[in-house]
């Protein structure tokens, strides 16, 4: 039986079959292999591989959001059935203009009205036939819990910067609420299964409501091409990290190639989240900011969305909006309109943009009369106590400052609370020589876009106006720092919306600015809000996921990990993991072997507090230093103090010192430099400077060795440590520019050591010594973890090539962990590394007994 995820379902639904080969694949597939996948109460009959074959020949995006942008009419003709018809208000669908005409659009979601169980599978069939939309339907208790529970009691809320300190402020963290979130994701997740080609559609995520659906569908098919953006603020690191699962919508959105914000404020704060919670670091290339996940490159992209052009200038150029406008103008006569346009929350600052406008009829008398401000409040989208609060402190304030302010004939504040037209709306901006956003914390916000537009305007509303129409445009913005919109608009008055005496002043400004300068300030919004449509943003974001993608086709992958916490790995295809069970087979049939093995971070954890080598590593040492076959090597940074103690019970251990600058092949043998001793003078000039980076630094400290000097920020804060990192890098390159050092930063440290000293000498050295005691190497096992040890990696891959190792020779070179490395092979950790190395042992010990019952005479019993 097929996989229904295999199939298309808008072949299904016009009465053909799926078809499976259209010719040849595009792209030669690699196999993958196949992980645990298990998920929170998910089937896995479900699962579908990665190397599905494809059943689409065009390009086609799957839309994912909580609503399909659809409306739903009832019927006039007496049947009561529903009809449907485009949301041109919906930005997933006003999003489409981006994505060109050959693209085909598939949208996923929920709909508006709450659709019976007994006509949802003729509802879906309409939906899919007329408009490709794929409808989920979830049951009411369930949607209550999702989206008015979870996404607007926890979510919201928190993203916003409000912590849940009080009942009144959201309610303390709810499980229940949490798995409902979790399972609407889920039932997106199979909604999105029914209609993808793994291989072919790309699949764009949109807000909080879907943040770990990238889970679901990467557990599903492993390369799905997947975006997600963000449409609302993401909260700094301290008030993230107080989510009870934090970690779980973190490495869900990690799951996906391309994320996207509106801001670098945000991206900022998510990039800080997984670094101090993830210990994620980031690192940007050519442009593009990065994060690698699992040997994957999760792209970040930073475009705030834009407008509807089209939409905008049609609803300008209809009738019932020059009415309007001639209507407005009349009421407004000789009175200068400011307008504020937001939703009735607790985070658009409506109460404090009143008391602004308090503040500016006070201290500035002769505006009385003269300003007027139109609040418009758009219906508020959640519901609870804190909507009520809002709704009622606004008309209180409203109807003291027309109290005080007011006389026959004008009102200074007018407030509009009941459902405008958008054409109304539109009237107001055109009318507008001032507009007022001032939220406290908000996402995009797109009111200031849409201003400019209606500003600019058209013939026949400036013939309305009785405007010059050769005479240039203007138009003026008073906005809060803390809105999306605030740092693309460069000619807008910025505000601290708590900061009400400086919005009164700038609402003065606003009023009192030359003309030639509002021009100018409109124009230069103008431009920018004119390229910048909401098109532009679809097409770009398009462009990102593609590039993100574009390895997909040639990466092995497997899916680790269970429930939310499930990952994939992707690796290169040269890049492979080294099972026991093939260097033990390769171990046994060699007789000369060089055994390279780093300590800190592959031989024992970096982070743990205790860095001495366990009992069990140091016996297994033992055994693979008898085997008069093998060579090896300690390769390390640690000073040879503390390596001859911690080894001093293997007496064939050859330990290389401080990177290599030491090195003693034996206990009986003396230290040798691998290099004539140097001057050391340069301490003297870097040691002061570490001090000063120790003292500023808390957490970090000098580590210093006879050949090196090192300053460790590992305990430090992270981004703290990591920019003072960088600052001391700078500083030490500076002072010691005329000395023989070299200046490297490595995993939470930055060292001063002589220049030409790394591990690959070493590698270097063992290689020649072996084949002058005639022990041409025909085995090489080559172990590290750090930037440190590539030089080694790179000696004893292009000793393949030279003299230096038998014609058969079998050369491992494995780093401990899935990063991008010049080795060829990887274990995942410390404790994997360990049973490799007893694997190589037990395999001496047996070769060992089987030599020793070899050489036994043997005992001839006669009778």
């Amino acid at each position: 039986m097929v996989s229904k995820s295999y199939s298309n379902l808008l072949e299904l639904t016009s009465g053909d079959s799926p078809t499976f080969w259209r010719g040849e694949k595009r792209f030669p597939r690699v196999k993958t292999v196949a992980g645990v996948l298990t998920e929170l109460d998910d089937d896995n009959s479900n699962s579908v591989s990665s190397d599905a074959p494809s059943s689409v020949t065009q390009d086609r995006i799957i839309i994912v959001g909580n609503q399909l942008p659809l409306r739903a009419h009832r019927r006039t003709d007496g049947d009561g059935g529903r009809y449907f018809s485009w949301d041109e208000d919906s930005l997933l669908l006003q999003l489409k203009d981006g994505l060109g005409e050959d693209v085909e659009v598939v949208y996923v979601g929920c709909l508006k009205d709450v659709i019976d169980p007994s006509e949802q599978d003729s509802v879906s069939q309409t939906l899919l036939e007329t408009f490709k939309c794929v409808p989920a339907f979830l049951p009411p208790e369930l949607f209550s819990k999702f989206y008015h529970g979870f996404c607007k009691q926890h979510l919201w809320p928190l993203f916003h910067y409000m912590l849940p300190l009080s009942p009144d402020l959201g309610g303390r963290f709810d499980r229940s609420l949490w798995q409902a979130y979790v399972s609407v994701n889920k039932i997106f997740a199979d909604k999105v299964m029914e209609v993808i080609s793994p291989d072919d559609d790309f699949v764009w995520v949109h807000d909080y409501h879907l943040m770990v659906l990238p889970t679901f569908l990467r557990k599903r098919c492993n390369r799905v091409k997947l975006g997600f953006f963000l449409h609302s603020p993401f909260p700094s690191s301290e008030i993230y990290r107080t989510l009870p699962v934090r970690d779980e919508i973190l490495r869900a959105l990690l799951n996906s190639d391309l994320i996207g914000f509106h801001t670098f404020d945000y991206a900022r704060h998510f990039l800080s989240c997984c670094s101090r919670m993830l210990g994620l670091s980031y690192q940007s290339k050519r442009g593009y900011i990065g994060l690698e996940y699992y040997g994957r490159t999760v792209s970040i992209k930073i475009l705030p969305v834009g407008i509807h052009m089209g939409q905008l200038q049609s609803v300008m150029n209809l009738p019932e909006t020059e009415s309007m406008v001639a209507e407005l103008r009349d009421q407004f006569n000789g009175q200068i309109v400011m307008l504020g346009v937001d939703d009735m929350d607790i985070f658009k600052g409506i109460s404090l943009k009143l008391l602004a406008m308090e503040q500016l009829l006070i201290q500035h008398p002769d505006k009385r009369g003269k300003v007027v401000l139109v609040q418009i409040a758009n219906p508020a989208r959640g519901r609870g106590k804190d909507v009520q609060e809002v709704r009622s402190e606004t008309s209180v304030t409203v109807e003291r400052i027309n109290e005080m302010f007011g006389r026959p004939g004008y009102k200074p504040v007018i407030l509009i609370d009941t459902p405008l037209q958008f054409y109304e709306r539109i009237a107001y901006y055109v009318i507008a020589e001032c507009c007022l956003v001032t939220a406290v914390r908000d996402g995009m916000n797109l009111i200031p876009y849409e201003y400019i537009i209606c500003r600019q305007g058209n013939e026949k509303l400036d013939e309305t106006l009785g405007l010059d129409l050769s005479a240039l445009k203007k138009s003026m913005l008073v906005v809060s720092e803390f809105i999306g919109c605030s740092p693309s608009l460069s000619g807008a008055i910025r505000v601290n919306p708590w900061n009400i005496d400086a919005v009164a002043e700038a609402m003065d400004s606003a009023l009192v600015i030359p003309d030639s300068e509002k021009q100018l300030r409109h124009e230069n919004h103008y431009k920018y809000v004119n390229t910048h449509d909401v098109a532009y943003w679809a097409h770009s974001f398009l462009q990102d996921l593609e590039r993100a993608c574009r390895e997909h086709v040639r990466r092995r992958c497997w899916g680790i990990g269970f429930g939310l916490g499930f990952r994939v790995i992707a690796l290169d295809p040269s890049f492979r993991k080294l099972s026991v069970e093939h260097i033990v087979s390769a171990y046994k049939r060699t007789k000369n072997r060089a055994v390279l093995l780093d300590f800190d971070g592959a031989m024992t954890m970096q982070s743990t507090v205790c860095t001495n080598p366990n009992a069990e590593a140091v016996r297994v040492l033992n055994i693979l230093c008898r085997d008069t076959k093998n060579v090896v090597f300690i390769v390390s940074g640690k000073d040879r103090k503390k390596l001859t103690e911690w080894f001093s019970s293997c007496e064939n251990l050859g330990i290389a010192a401080e990177h290599g600058y030491f090195v003693r092949e034996n206990n009986d043998a003396e230290w040798e430099t691998c290099k004539p001793l140097s001057n050391f003078d340069w301490k003297h000039i870097a040691e002061p400077v570490m001090k000063l980076y120790r003292e500023t630094t808390d957490g970090s400290e000098i580590e210093i060795k006879e050949s090196a000097l090192v300053w460790h920020y590992e305990l430090a804060d992270h981004d703290f440590g990591s920019c003072q990192a960088k600052e001391l890098l700078d500083h030490l390159e500076s002072v010691l520019a005329n000395e023989p050092v070299s200046v490297k930063s490595g995993q939470h440290n930055v060292e001063v050591k002589p220049q030409g000293i790394n591990k690959g000498l070493v590698a270097e050295r063992l290689l020649a010594k072996m084949r002058q005691r005639g022990m041409l190497p025909d085995f090489v096992l080559c172990i590290g973890d750090d930037r440190s040890d590539e030089d080694m990696f790179e000696v004893i891959m292009s000793a393949r090539a030279g003299p230096s190792l038998s014609a058969v020779a079998e050369v491992f070179a494995c780093t401990v962990g899935q990063k991008p490395s010049k080795a060829k092979y990887y274990v995942e950790d410390t404790s994997e590394l360990l049973r490799m190395l007893q694997g190589l042992a037990l395999s001496s010990e047996q070769a060992s007994r089987n030599a020793s019952q070899a050489t036994k005479p043997a005992i001839i019993v006669r009778d």
